[in-house]
């Protein structure tokens, strides 16, 4: 970034400049000061900023009387520096969290102009593409935007973007932004053009995608894939959520969820459920409410795997709607615990 004697910085963008002109020891001690949404925010600052201005950096450590100094300055910023600074401050596995979720919301500005785009209107802008190409898109699009196009794709190109989404690596930053600048001028939208940032490939981003599916999605993505790759269909499923994983909640996280799930599809998700997760839901409901699920599971016939698989794919949906907005917290296991 080149600044002038007119350009102005958020404060963000102000706290980014004073760390790198400090030394790394001084700037990570100063890091610590801050809690992690603000680290993240000023970290995203740092990579985005890479150069400042010699002019528009004194002008800013100015405003800091105790860290002014004198003599032009060649700020330096970028992904690297940012890293060091917070496994400085937060260590190497707190550090990797934040550098994930700032990789993960610079990386989407790239296409955030199909933000707005209805999903019919995305497959059909990736229609002609290679499976590679509309991975590639999909991985930088809000999950649950993509899960919706990926679920309009015909059945064999579905589980086409779905592989190339679970095995694609890293895209550099000119192949991101002449593949935006592409469709952008297909699409005819008028978008000032961000800086791009890698895209991260590999199963998550998958499994993001496809825990914001329908059932037939699911399925289908992934019925399609242990036709071709059982090994990467048996890691996806292992990473993914499933009713089971009711069991890996906190107590006060269940009683949580079970407050929004109508007690007759719980009725029906339990038919054949585990031990554990039969006592997992009972434990952590009042004796009152424990009462009427019992009388509704009595009342309740036998039942089509089908109607069982939705009922559960509903209590999934609310586990991943609540774990989204960070009211409750999964810690997920590497087998697939999912039990009929």
């Amino acid at each position: 970034m080149s600044g002038s004697k007119g350009a102005t910085l958020s404060g963000a963008q102000k706290a980014a400049v004073v760390l790198m002109n400090m030394d790394p020891q001084r700037a990570a001690a100063v890091m610590k000061q801050f809690d992690e949404h603000e680290a993240e925010e000023i970290a995203g600052e740092i990579i985005r900023l890479r150069r400042v201005d010699a002019t528009l950096a004194e002008a800013t450590l100015a405003e800091f009387h105790t860290l002014a100094t004198r003599g032009a300055r060649q700020t330096r910023g970028g992904r690297d520096f940012a890293v060091g600074l917070l496994e400085a401050s937060f260590g190497a596995e707190k550090a990797a969290g934040v550098m994930s979720r700032v990789a993960s919301t610079m990386a989407g500005r790239a296409f955030e102009f199909l933000d707005a785009a209805e999903a019919s209107h995305v497959q059909a802008l990736l229609a002609d593409e290679l499976p590679q190409t509309a991975a590639l898109v999909l991985a930088h699009l809000r999950p649950e935007h993509a899960s919706a196009v990926l679920a309009g794709f015909e059945e064999t190109a579905r589980t086409d973007v779905a592989q190339a989404i679970a095995t694609m690596g890293s895209a550099t930053p000119e192949a991101v932004r002449i593949l935006a600048d592409t469709l952008k001028l297909r699409t005819g939208a008028v978008v000032s053009s961000r800086d791009s940032f890698d895209v991260v490939g590999g199963v998550q981003p998958l499994v993001e995608i496809i825990n914001r599916a329908d059932l037939a999605t699911e399925r289908a993505v992934l019925e399609g894939l242990e036709l071709r790759d059982p090994i990467l269909a048996e890691e996806l499923r292992s990473r993914m959520l499933t009713f089971e994983d009711i069991v890996r909640l906190e107590r006060r996280d269940v009683q949580h969820l079970l407050r929004g799930i109508d007690v007759r599809v719980l009725a029906v998700a339990m038919k054949g459920a585990s031990e554990p997760v039969s006592e997992m839901i009972h434990n952590n409901m009042s004796e009152r409410n424990r009462d009427i699920l019992d009388d509704e599971i009595a009342s309740t016939g036998p039942l089509r795997l089908s109607q069982v698989e939705e009922a559960r794919a509903e209590v999934v949906r609310a586990i991943r709607t609540l774990e989204a907005e960070g009211q409750i917290t999964v810690t997920r296991g590497d087998e697939d615990a999912f039990v009929d």
